[in-house]
C-alpha cells in the first residue's frame, strides 16, 4: 500500500496534513521534495572539507598517539548546532535513512578527495554486544555500510569488538574517557588485516579516546596501516 501512495500525489498531500513531516533540525514543516533536513538548514551544516586538508583538527587530535595515514570528519559539532541534532537522529532514534544520507555524503567525499585511495577495508567502531542488543544497532555500521554505496569497499565486523560494557562516555572529561576505555577492545584474527589499510569509522569523536583504543589494537596486527573517518567532530 506504502508504494502505492508514491505514485499519488493527492494522497501524499493528504497524508502530509495528518502526519506532517518536520526538519530533524529547525523542527520546521517539510516541504516539496525535502527530505529529513529543510534546504535552509542543508546550506548551513557546518561542513569541514577536513578530508582534502593535511593536517587538519582530527589528524592533529591523533598526531603522538598512534601512526596513521589520514584522518578526517565530515561535519564541526557543538552543543545545540544542528550536526548535534543529526548525531542523536541516527544515534537514539534508529533513524536510517539518516545514516544512510549522511553516509552516502561521506563516502562521496572520500571518493573526491583522493586521501583515502588506498583504503582497502573499512570497519565500523564496535558496540559492546548489550549495547547492541539493547539499541537494536550500530550506528556506526548504518554510516559504513552507505558509505561503502559510494566509497566501495569491503566492512568488516568481525575483527574489531569490545569485550566491556563501559559507561557512558558522554559526561565523562578526557583522561576519565581514556580510563573508562582502556583494555576494552580486542582484535579476533589479526591475520585478517595483515597488510591492509584500513578505515576505521566513528559517528563522532570528541576526545578521540574511543578511536584511539581501537587503532591501537588494530595496530597490533602485522603491516596494518590506518586512516579515521567520522561523520562529525566537536569543536575544540
Amino acid at each position: 500500500m506504502s508504494n502505492l501512495f508514491r505514485h499519488f500525489r493527492p494522497w501524499k498531500e493528504l497524508l502530509q496534513i495528518f502526519f506532517p513531516r518536520n526538519c530533524c533540525c529547525c523542527g520546521k514543516e517539510l516541504v516539496g521534495d525535502e527530505q529529513m533536513i529543510c534546504l535552509e538548514c542543508l546550506a548551513h551544516l557546518p561542513f569541514t572539507n577536513y578530508s582534502r586538508i593535511p593536517n587538519n583538527a582530527t589528524e592533529q587530535c591523533f598526531m603522538g598517539r598512534f601512526p596513521f595515514e589520514a584522518a578526517t570528519s565530515f561535519l564541526r559539532f557543538s552543543q545545540g548546532n544542528s550536526t548535534q541534532q543529526i548525531l542523536h537522529q541516527i544515534k537514539y532514534y534508529d533513524n536510517y535513512p539518516m545514516a544512510k544520507t549522511f553516509g552516502k555524503m561521506m563516502g562521496e567525499d572520500l571518493c573526491d578527495s583522493h586521501r583515502f585511495d588506498n583504503v582497502d577495508l573499512l570497519i565500523p567502531v564496535p558496540l559492546h554486544r548489550k549495547k547492541e542488543w539493547q539499541r537494536g544497532y550500530n550506528q556506526c555500521l548504518l554510516l559504513c555500510q552507505a558509505i561503502a554505496e559510494e566509497f566501495p569497499r569491503p566492512i568488516s565486523t568481525q575483527t574489531l569488538y569490545r569485550i566491556t560494557h563501559t559507561e557512558s562516555q558522554t559526561s565523562k572529561n578526557r583522561e576519565q574517557r581514556m580510563e573508562n576505555l582502556q583494555q576494552v577492545f580486542r582484535l579476533r584474527d589479526s591475520k585478517r588485516i595483515e597488510g591492509k589499510h584500513i578505515l576505521l569509522i566513528d559517528d563522532v569523536i570528541t576526545t578521540g579516546a574511543t578511536t584511539s583504543e581501537c587503532c591501537k589494537e588494530l595496530l597490533k596486527a602485522p603491516g596494518v596501516k590506518i586512516s579515521i573517518a567520522s561523520l562529525a567532530i566537536a569543536n575544540g
